[in-house]
């Protein structure tokens, strides 16, 4: 594997960190700023909203530049964004400084996805995806505690200087290891990129990532109250198991991405069954402790385990322009993240119980391999459609004569 996805990793670390610190920060910036808990709550959905307009917007009007330039571009607004949140003087500095943040995550790794599988041979190409999502999947083990954990005791601006430190390194290793002939973009432009969207089979992708990763953000958004209300943990235990299922993450990431590398609507098809079993069966799992920490470990791994499946059948579908499609994937895992938690969050406000939420996220995962399976006849009936036929029989009737040709 090429030394330039080592670039693209440490991009996704950055990203990976400061989408997630900010939720282990919120009593900290509240306290700062004057404002109560719910208020902080806003910055997240300012940087998820951020996420969704910036993917396929950033995406489309870089077009016709050279990828390059692109992916280090990105990391400069991520840098300035950042920097802005730490010097952000009140609350409504603070969410235009946490959407800036936003714009550039989508893009950078829709972007990031179509340069990595340029830069290894056509069977790796899930296995490089999976190397740049590695990035953010070990944000969740080292990058978000260890930037809460300076947050909490330096103050939550040394915690977002510090993530500008990581892109500040970002762009040094882009700069340094990523190519510049091979990084270069097509010339198809933004009408040839804008076409990929009237694909059928990317918005079935694009459903697909929507419903299966719903499902896994419906039970994670709430897994504090399970792993405290159901399993019984003390709160203070809740951070080591988040990291345990960024371990699962990391895990269901690189397995992924080599068998989708063998078999990828396979990989997809087993990573979001696995995804199934492992909700429906969150309220038996969370009645035990050993049980519970082996429940976040599986999920990390089942969810995961479909990123770049997915991912990479999004570019798929959009061959002959798949930055903005890839970009838009993106969009839509923000998208998931944000239905996952409100439909989630629906099942506990009916008093459906601290698990249900992981029962509802089932139901997504069902619907999103419904969505894969349709895909996949689609693809299974255009293909039929295309592929001449052999051996057909035509009778060629000519005055005189009697004659049968075979085609």
């Amino acid at each position: 594997m090429p030394l330039a996805l080592l670039a693209l990793a440490v991009g996704a670390f950055g990203i990976g960190t400061t989408e997630f610190v900010i939720m282990g920060l919120l009593p900290e910036v509240a306290a700062d700023l004057g404002i109560s808990i719910p208020a902080a709550g806003h910055l997240v959905s300012a940087y998820a909203l951020g996420v969704v307009i910036g993917a396929p917007l950033l995406a489309a009007v870089t077009a016709r530049m050279p990828r390059r330039k692109v992916l280090i571009g990105l990391m400069v607004l991520f840098v300035v964004g950042n920097a802005l949140s730490a010097l952000a003087p009140d609350e409504h500095w603070l969410l235009a400084a946490r959407f800036l943040s936003g714009l550039p995550h989508g893009a950078f790794f829709g972007v990031g996805a179509v340069v990595a599988t340029g830069l290894v041979a056509p069977e790796r190409k899930a296995r490089s995806v999976s190397l740049m999502f590695l990035g953010l999947t070990i944000a969740n083990i080292a990058g978000v505690p260890a930037a809460t954990l300076v947050g909490q005791h330096f103050g939550w601006r040394v915690a977002f200087l510090g993530v500008s430190a990581i892109g500040l390194a970002a762009i040094a290793s882009l700069a340094l290891l990523l190519p510049h002939d091979r990084a270069s973009a097509p010339s198809t432009g933004l009408r040839g990129e804008l076409g990929a969207l009237r694909s059928l089979p990317v918005w079935l992708a694009l459903g697909t990532t929507v419903a299966g990763f719903g499902a896994l953000f419906s039970a994670y958004s709430y897994i504090t109250p399970m792993l405290t209300d159901s399993a019984g943990y003390a709160e203070t235990s809740v951070t080591l198991l988040l990291a345990l299922f960024g371990v699962g993450a990391t895990i269901g990431n690189l397995a992924g991405g080599r068998l989708a590398d063998h078999s990828l609507r396979g990989t997809l098809f087993g990573g979001l069954a696995s995804l199934i079993l492992v909700l429906a069966l969150f309220p038996v799992l969370m009645s035990a402790q050993w049980s519970a920490a082996l429940a976040v470990l599986l999920l990390g791994v089942a969810a995961f385990a479909t990123g770049s499946p997915l991912q990479l059948m999004v570019m798929e579908k959009a061959a002959t322009a798949p930055s903005l499609a890839s970009s838009a994937n993106q969009a839509a895992f923000n998208l998931a993240n944000a239905g996952g938690a409100w439909i989630g969050g629906l099942a506990l406000s009916v008093g459906l119980g601290a698990t249900a939420p992981a029962v509802v996220g089932a139901g997504l995962a069902v619907i999103g391999l419904a969505v894969a399976a349709v895909a996949h006849t689609v693809d299974t009936r255009r293909a039929t459609a295309t592929t001449p036929q052999r051996g057909r029989v035509v009778a060629s009737h000519v005055p005189g004569e009697s004659e049968t040709v075979r085609v």
